[in-house]
């Protein structure tokens, strides 16, 4: 059930909007806290001070804005895209730093499900403080949509990225690939790495493009981690993937032969119950727990079969090329489906041109259904963000 908008005026509501794309700013460096916008009006409504969440460890968005707003924000409004913290981790509760600024009104975008960070609302209007929530919470869900689902499904949010030909070809007959899209396209692929925490290849793709994954062109990005999962170990000493440009994660089977990987971080994890390869759900479990929350799946078609097969699939962007190829692999293999009926049904949130191609973004049409927002209860409440 979706919380409804509190009554705001048109100075807070466009306060919320900036604090929605302050939060953003820092996605893919947070991790494993969420990423949060904040902007402080005072006492007649104007902007007194802003900040966001930079990096896990650090200064919360609050607390930014509160610096930066000084005196002024006594008497006036914190417009928050999640609720303000209640805790002490290493660094202190939000709620108490707002009460402690003076500030008369709080507005949240969404209600933090966490169960250790929670309940900043209440303690809030506990210190008799206005308090509603709320106020643009989709577009605020929406940014913060990796973490929200690793505190409500226990998992991270996977993204699967591909780029295919309008026949849905990854790749001509003979096997090569490079390139189907234009220098547009990879580009946005890079902002799509640096927006995640972890991106994630199968065996097939290192052996057949040796990619480096890391990203490039972007000033300031926190390195994602890079993770290669080869059931049977056989990424080569001289892959590009373990170079020094980011940290890279090989995961295994549970008896691969792992002698020429010394030195490299090799995880051994279980074999799928059903059919070949590891174990996804222990895989998301292991990048779980090393802090990661937004995972961009770049593998080939069989890695993205056994995630859709496994219903690990939370959004999809796919880069659509103006060619055919006629023949080669498609961009799915398997995934579960063996008839129309089974078929993963996406609704598609935007189509934008990028030079030639067009990128094409969707999530699958149960997930759309079930609308992130404030009101919504945490399915499996786990891993609260660190602070």
């Amino acid at each position: 059930m979706r919380q409804e908008d509190p009554v705001a005026t048109s100075a807070e509501a466009d306060a919320m909007r900036r604090a929605v794309a302050l939060s953003a700013r820092a996605l893919g460096a947070t991790a494993p806290n969420p990423v949060v916008g904040c902007v402080i009006l005072d006492a007649a409504g104007r902007v007194a001070g802003e900040g966001w969440h930079q990096r896990a460890g650090g200064p919360h968005a609050e607390v930014h804005a509160l610096l930066a707003a000084g005196e002024r924000a006594r008497g006036g409004t914190a417009l928050v895209t999640l609720e303000p913290c209640n805790h002490t981790g290493r660094t202190g509760p939000c709620a108490q730093a707002l009460i402690e600024a003076g500030v008369a009104r709080v507005v949240y975008a969404v209600a933090d499900p966490s169960p250790v960070a929670s309940g900043g609302a209440r303690t809030l209007r506990d210190a008799g403080l206005d308090v509603a929530g709320g106020l643009l919470a989709d577009e605020a869900a929406a940014v913060n949509t990796a973490w929200l689902t690793s505190v409500r499904r226990g998992r991270p949010h996977v993204r699967w990225k591909y780029a295919a030909t309008l026949d849905g070809r990854i790749a001509a007959a003979d096997g090569s690939s490079r390139w189907i899209t234009s220098s547009e396209a990879r580009a946005d692929v890079h902002r799509l790495r640096a927006e995640a925490d972890a991106v994630v290849v199968g065996s097939g793709t290192l052996l057949a493009d040796d990619p480096h994954l890391a990203v490039r062109g972007i000033d300031g990005v926190t390195q994602p981690l890079r993770v290669v999962v080869d059931t049977r170990a056989r990424t080569t000493a001289g892959a590009r993937v373990l170079d020094d440009a980011a940290p890279t994660l090989i995961a295994v089977g549970e008896d691969a032969d792992t002698a020429h990987l010394a030195g490299v971080d090799v995880v051994r994890l279980p074999y799928a119950p059903q059919g070949r390869g590891i174990d996804v759900a222990a895989l998301l479990a292991e990048l779980l727990a090393r802090g990661v929350r937004a995972v961009l799946l770049e593998g080939g078609p069989t890695l993205a079969g056994a995630f859709v097969a496994a219903g690990y699939v939370d959004a999809v962007t796919a880069y659509l090329a103006p060619a055919l190829l006629g023949a080669g692999p498609a961009a799915l293999d398997g995934g579960g489906i063996s008839t129309i009926a089974q078929a993963l049904r996406l609704d598609v949130t935007g189509v934008d041109r990028l030079g030639p191609d067009l990128r094409l973004t969707a999530v699958p049409v149960a997930a759309a259904a079930a609308v992130v927002s404030a009101a919504a209860p945490a399915d499996v409440p786990t891993a609260p963000q660190e602070s």
